[in-house]
This record gives structure tokens, C-alpha cells and sequence, in this order.
């Protein structure tokens, strides 16, 4: 449903129906509705709305609830401040989609059906108990089942208790207890595996399940969406954007505002081998060159072998992944010859005792070394700043306004509020964080009226402690993120790097933009040359002094600050890393 990524096929209707036709003999056909939703809206609006989060769960909210009309509008245009409310009338865009989901209707014979299934992702349960309710009505013998990362723990049993067109819910690893599912529906089986919700009484005894050897899973057969993408967009088909996992779970799996991986039981990940094999079978199965790792965070010593191989090929791939901020130097080369364009970092602060308190695994001179690394080597980075996080410090506040200066020249990051998520490490250790109770998210307020609220659990909450005085600590950090966002987007030469150097050989010449729109440039010679080329990764100061010995203490100490303090160099704990990247 709605509001998947356009351009994107479903890696979860794949992955489930072709582990279903590899273990049966079941029928599977799969549909795409945010497809035709797409069309019916626009490919201008219909993307802000899927990435603006909570828009598009606002536009389906009336559906359901004709009285939350009102507040729905409202979240509906605070969650899209590029659209104008005279321009786009909220309204008349739910018609849209009440349109889309009757049409579908029509065109279905649900009767052919013994299952139907909805995969919920964040921003697709409205519309998809909104679908179902309307399956329900029309066919009411069909059993609905619905399952997704949306879908887990309490959340889903708190679902199926409160909403009658859903039947099933399956909580966990999908196709192993999809399949059993079809068993039990259809008499195969007696029981039902567990991490399946039943509306009818079942026995309670249950089928263990274990987590699948992912490596032997079906290559994801992205054929039916893009049948349906030729049809909906015939005037103007577009080449998607493969999504592939290489893993599930995460390896690191400790960041405490985390709730990714509650569905996952155990890290697993692809031999490289099948990951090569899976990726090429799927470009000449596809024609498309792009892809999307759907992981949380690469496996790194697989990835290393997968990129590698990749690179020996005379294909131009471009791939886009999540990756910790620890990756080092080679490792990126690497990736980057073999295809990595894009890359979402784990950075989440500048401010390293921040970054302990989620657990991050990670300080500020690891994240400004990945930010720099990723300019130096035309890899587009994304990443985001958590605010507001529970007992962050007046000091914090102050250490990551001043590194926010160190990180001027690169790609500047997305201000993202901290939510309190069901099943994260913070939800279950309330009181360290200093959180006295949890609420339903305002949000979320706006949607449901208040009878269901009270019955569902849901994987955002509100909560109450320290946040309105978090939110008055953060105000100068979100002011200064918007400077640098408006910095890098009124460069008059975005192909230059807005910090590099170039080598004369016995010097350097540093070009630096200034947010005044001054470029300042600075000659180093020398020893002051080798000194900044030695630092470009973050260097031990004591391996500089043994590197250059004939160099007092206190005249290394006093460069370096001079350095810091033109925002030339960044220290932490006793490391330097020169910001230059080299002009090439």
C-alpha cells in the first residue's frame, strides 16, 4: 500500500511470495497500489508525501475516522511545509485515494482468494486497515492477515484486538510463518507456528519457528510490480531502484534509541558469493544497474569481498547503503570502485559523550573522518542529527554547536526529534533516561480518536521528562543546521569542494568557503605541509611527534590550535585529522 517508495519495488512482497512458491505449491499474486496512487496524485507529490512520514497515514486517517477530518488536515500540512494548503487541498486528495482503493476493488475478484495479505511498514497501516476493512466488507469470509515491521510485539496483538478486518497477524520473520499459515488455512497443518496472532481460537500449542539461512532464500522477483509500473505509468515508465538485503538484523545492534531490528531474531547475513550472484541475476533479470541495500548496516567483511568482486566487473552499478561511521579509510575506497554512490552514516551527534550515551559505538572524530572521507571520495552522504535526546547537557548543547563548525565544508545533515520507540533499549530502561511515563505521540493524537488510542500500542510514543526543556536546549542547533543547509545550497560553485588543498610539491595552497561568502585561501610550507598531510585520517599527535622529532612540543601543540582555530584541523582525545581534501 501506500506510501512505499515509488521508483522502489516491494523487497517484502518478493521476498515473501517467492520463499512461498520455492517451500509450496501455493499460488501467490502480488499488487502495488501505491502505484496507482502515485499516477492519481502526481510523481511530484505523491514522493514528498511518502518521505515525509506522516502525511501520508494523515490523507488515509478520515477514511477510517470521518471526525478526525479536521486534525488530520492539520498534521497533514505541518508534515508537508513545501506544500501549500491553497495549492493542495486535502480533501480533494483523499477522494484521490478513496478513488484508487475503490477502483482497485472492482478490478479484483476477492473470491479467488483463500488469503489476502498487507505488509505494514511505517506509514502504511492506515491505508492498509482502511483496504481491509473494505475487503471485509465485500468478502467477509476472507481471511486478512497482516504483518511488517509495523506490526510486532504488542503492537500487533493490540491491532488484531481492535480492528475486525484483521484476522492474522503475523509478528517476526514473515515467510516461514506465512507459509505456515497457508498450511493451517488449509488443513496441512494443525497448528499455527508461533509469532502468529489469531482472531479465531486456536490451539495453543504452536510450531517453533528458527531464523531462516537467508543465504538460501529465492532471489526477490520484482516482475509483477514492474507489470503493474508499465501500466500505471505507460506514458512515462521509469527504471526502479532494486532493493536487496544483504543481511537481517544489525551486527552492532546497540544504539539505545534503536527499535529496527524487534522483528528480527538473530544477525544473519549473505555469503558475498550469493550476494554477487543475487545482484547480477537481477540486473539482467531487470535491466537496472541501481540498487538499494535494504540493511540496517552492511555487514563489513562481506561487503568488503562483495565490493571487490563487484569491481572486477565491466558493469556500472550504483548502489546505495546504510554504513557505521567507523568504516575505515580502504574499506570505503573499496566500496566506493565498486559502485557505492550513496550512503546513509550512523551520525546521529557531534558531541562524544552524546554519542556514548546512544551507544553509538562511535565518537565526533569518527563521524567528522567519515563525513570528510565521503567528499574526498564523491560519495553522496546522508545522515541525520538526533535533537532533543533524552538528558543531553547544557555541555553537549555547546560541543555540538562548535563542532558544527568543523563539519561547515561537508554535506550537512537532517535534524531529526528524537521518539521514544517501542521495544528500544531507552523504552526498556525508562528511569536512566529520565522518563517518568509514556504517552501516546502527539502525532498520533490527531489521528485516532481517543477509544482505540487507549487500546493500541504503538511503536512511537510521547513521554514525559525532560523534553520541553530539551526542545529549549536544541533551538540554537536546529538554527545552526539551517545555516549550514543554506550554505551548501547558495554555493555559487558546487563543483569545487568548499574545503580542499592543492599540492605544490614544497606546498599546499587550502581554498576555504566561509559562511560570510569570503573564500579564504592559505599557504602551508614545509614542515606545516608534511605536518597537515599526515594527518589525513584521524592521526595519534604522538605519531606526529615521532614522525617529526625535531619539532618541539609546545610548537606542534601551538600549529595545531592555530589550525582548529581557522577550522583547518579537528582534535579529540590526543587524534588530529586535517579537513582539506585534496582537489583533484
Amino acid at each position: 500500500m501506500p506510501w512505499a517508495i515509488l521508483n522502489r519495488p516491494s523487497i517484502q512482497l518478493a521476498a515473501l511470495s517467492g520463499y512461498l512458491q520455492q517451500k509450496s505449491a501455493y499460488q501467490v499474486e502480488l499488487f502495488h497500489p501505491y502505484l496507482a496512487v502515485a499516477n492519481s496524485l502526481g510523481t511530484n507529490l505523491y514522493p514528498k508525501i511518502a518521505l515525509s512520514g506522516w502525511a501520508g497515514e494523515a490523507l488515509f486517517a478520515p477514511l477510517l475516522y470521518p471526525e478526525k477530518r479536521e486534525d488530520a488536515a492539520r498534521l497533514f500540512y505541518t508534515s508537508l511545509p513545501s506544500v501549500n494548503s491553497k495549492e493542495v487541498d486535502f480533501n480533494a486528495l483523499t477522494e484521490q485515494v478513496e478513488a484508487c482503493c475503490q477502483n482497485l476493488l472492482e478490478t479484483i475478484d476477492f473470491s479467488h482468494y483463500g488469503l489476502f495479505g498487507f505488509s505494514i511498514c511505517f506509514s502504511q497501516l492506515f491505508p492498509s486497515l482502511y483496504l481491509a476493512k473494505l475487503i471485509k466488507a465485500r468478502q467477509p469470509d476472507l481471511p486478512i492477515v497482516i504483518g511488517g515491521s509495523s506490526c510486532s510485539g504488542e503492537v500487533g496483538r493490540s491491532l488484531i484486538k481492535q480492528y475486525n478486518q484483521v484476522d492474522f497477524v503475523i509478528d517476526g520473520e514473515g515467510e516461514a510463518r506465512l507459509l505456515s499459515l497457508c498450511n493451517f488455512l488449509t488443513n496441512t497443518e494443525t497448528m499455527l507456528a508461533d509469532g502468529i496472532h489469531s482472531r479465531i481460537p486456536v490451539t495453543k500449542k504452536s510450531l517453533p519457528v528458527s531464523p531462516l539461512a537467508i543465504s538460501s532464500l529465492p532471489y526477490p522477483d520484482y516482475r509483477p510490480y514492474l507489470s503493474e509500473m508499465r501500466k500505471s505509468f505507460s506514458h512515462q515508465p521509469f527504471i526502479p531502484i532494486l532493493p536487496v538485503e544483504f543481511s537481517r538484523g544489525c551486527w552492532w545492534n546497540k544504539c539505545t534509541f534503536c527499535n529496527l531490528n524487534i522483528q528480527w531474531a538473530n544477525y544473519r547475513f549473505k555469503d558475498s558469493g550469493r550476494m554477487v550472484d543475487e545482484v547480477l541475476a537481477l540486473a539482467e533479470r531487470h535491466e537496472s544497474l541501481q540498487f538499494t541495500f535494504t540493511d540496517n548496516a552492511l555487514p563489513p567483511k562481506g561487503a568488503d569481498h562483495f565490493f571487490a568482486a563487484i569491481n572486477e566487473m565491466p558493469l556500472d552499478f550504483d548502489f546505495f547503503a546504510e554504513i557505521r561511521a567507523t568504516a575505515k579509510i580502504e574499506r570505503l575506497k573499496t566500496y566506493r570502485k565498486g559502485g557505492l554512490t550513496t550512503v546513509q552514516v550512523g551520525i546521529e551527534a557531534l558531541s562524544t559523550s552524546l554519542l556514548k550515551k546512544m551507544d553509538k559505538g562511535s565518537t565526533t572524530m569518527d563521524n567528522i573522518a567519515m563525513m570528510k572521507l565521503c567528499a574526498e571520495h564523491d560519495i553522496k552522504m546522508e545522515g541525520n542529527l538526533i535533537a532533543e535526546f533524552p538528558t543531553t547537557s547544557s555541555k553537549e548543547i555547546e560541543e555540538t554547536l562548535l563542532n558544527l563548525d568543523f563539519v561547515l565544508p561537508f554535506a550537512p545533515l537532517t535534524v531529526a526529534s528524537f521518539f521514544l520507540g517501542y521495544g528500544s533499549p531507552i523504552y526498556r530502561a525508562l528511569e536512566k533516561y529520565g522518563i517518568k511515563t509514556t504517552l501516546p505521540h502527539d502525532k498520533t493524537r490527531l489521528l485516532f480518536p481517543k477509544e482505540p488510542l487507549n487500546a493500541l500500542t504503538m511503536l512511537i510514543y510521547s513521554y514525559r521528562g525532560d523534553k520541553k526543556k530539551q526542545q529549549q536546549k536544541w533551538k540554537p542547533v536546529r538554527k545552526r543546521v539551517a545555516a549550514w543547509q543554506d550554505f551548501h545550497t547558495n554555493r555559487p560553485d558546487k563543483a569545487r569542494p568548499a574545503l580542499s588543498y592543492r599540492d605544490g610539491g614544497k606546498f599546499i595552497i587550502i581554498r576555504q568557503e566561509r559562511p560570510s561568502g569570503k573564500t579564504l585561501h592559505h599557504r602551508l610550507r614545509g614542515l606545516s605541509r608534511k605536518i597537515y598531510l599526515s594527518a589525513q585520517v584521524p592521526t595519534p599527535i604522538s605519531e606526529i611527534r615521532a614522525c617529526f622529532p625535531q619539532i618541539a612540543h609546545d610548537t606542534l601543540a601551538t600549529f595545531i590550535d592555530e589550525m582548529c582555530l581557522k577550522r583547518l584541523m579537528f582534535q579529540e582525545n590526543g587524534r588530529i585529522l586535517s579537513l582539506a581534501v585534496q582537489q583533484r
